[in-house]
């Protein structure tokens, strides 16, 4: 019935908990997940563990943040795109949040390399026409006008795809929805003082909705604070069914048959 459209299961804190964690899955009927990348060295064990079973899928891509990786070039991110499973770009995008305090006191001009990253992962998802997975944190602006210098317009070669862990305003709802992307909300939706982000998900289309755990991070209530796994995705949706005044199986529906649009390769 549910999807979970974003999750990390190759992270430490999953190690050796696989079976316990479909099991739980099953148990609160989350279907599928996708399995993102955050790096190149990452990458294989994203895509065994996609491999190995039948509604797990797999992206390719090198997160915004990281450092000191190997870094995605345009013909490396094509051809681990077209391994089994890998059905999407990302993630990827523009990380800025407390950029000063993190990155040595660098300004947004020393974030070229993010930039350039970026457009790297773009070309590929337009090469491969595998959707884009995006993150971006007090980086809209550049992270919007990237998409459109590089053709995400919404036709010709655009690749589409999804703004993952949604935490910005309606307005860069709304133009990430005019640029053809749908938008994903994860557990913040739950929590106490996330109103204005909860203002945005009943202004979203409900045919351009995803919802996600971004596990192990941002458990829904009541499990804030706890490692978040898939299949505590139905709290998000539970959430979005009360914004919306509809049964929590409607949310489920839309929002599965949603990732089986973006993501077509994902299919049961």
């Amino acid at each position: 019935m549910f999807t979970d459209s974003h999750c990390h299961l190759t992270f430490p804190e999953f190690a050796d908990q696989m079976p316990q964690i479909r099991a739980a899955m099953a148990a609160a009927q989350v279907d599928r997940a996708l399995c993102i990348c955050t790096t190149l060295e990452e990458f294989p064990e994203v895509q065994a563990l996609a491999e190995r079973h039948d509604n797990f899928w797999a992206s390719v891509g090198v997160h915004p943040d990281n450092e000191d990786i190997l870094e995605p070039t345009v013909e490396g991110l094509v051809e681990r795109a077209a391994l089994p499973k890998v059905i999407a770009i990302g993630e990827t995008g523009l990380d800025y949040y407390q950029m000063e305090e993190r990155k040595g006191g660098r300004s947004i001009a020393d974030m070229e390399w993010q930039r350039d990253r970026f457009r790297v992962h773009i070309r590929a998802a337009q090469q491969t026409r595998k959707p884009l997975v995006i993150h971006t944190r007090e980086a809209s602006a550049d992270t919007l006008a990237i998409l459109k210098e590089e053709g995400e317009t919404g036709g010709g070669q655009a690749a589409g795809g999804v703004f993952h862990c949604f935490t910005e305003t309606a307005e860069v709802a709304r133009a990430a929805l005019d640029l053809g992307f749908y938008i994903s909300f994860s557990g913040i939706l739950t929590f106490k003082k996330a109103q204005d982000l909860r203002d945005v998900a009943a202004f979203v289309p409900l045919d351009r909705m995803l919802i996600e755990t971004d596990s192990p991070y941002l458990a829904p209530v009541p499990y804030r604070g706890k490692t978040n796994n898939p299949s505590y995705v139905p709290f998000v949706a539970q959430q979005i069914a009360q914004l919306r005044q509809l049964p929590v199986e409607a949310i489920a529906k839309a929002t599965s048959d949603n990732f089986e649009t973006l993501f077509s390769g994902a299919k049961t």
